[in-house]
């Protein structure tokens, strides 16, 4: 399932900047826009191109999709090869 389209991400961070602002609880605080990714260990040193990293978070369900697909055409092959024999 894909993500949300920057649309819909730029709608919900005016809706929390908007609640933030009306909230008196909430001024002091500020209000995060992404996750905290989680640190990687520093004995790794490969660093990707910027370019790569923000297209590998971009389009990062593609990858399962991918596999999904394969799995589909897969089965699909194998049912065209079991109903050869047997129809053959």
């Amino acid at each position: 399932m894909p993500r949300k389209s920057r649309r819909a991400k730029s709608r919900s961070r005016t809706r929390l900047a908007e609640a933030a602002q009306r909230s008196p609880s909430l001024q002091g605080r500020t209000v995060p826009l992404q996750p905290e990714l989680p640190s990687r260990p520093s004995s790794v040193s490969v660093k990707a191109p910027q370019e790569a990293d923000g297209s590998i978070r971009r389009y990062g369900y593609v990858v399962a999709e991918v596999k999904r697909i394969g799995i589909l055409a897969g089965a699909i092959v194998l049912t065209l090869i079991v109903l050869s024999f047997i129809l053959g």
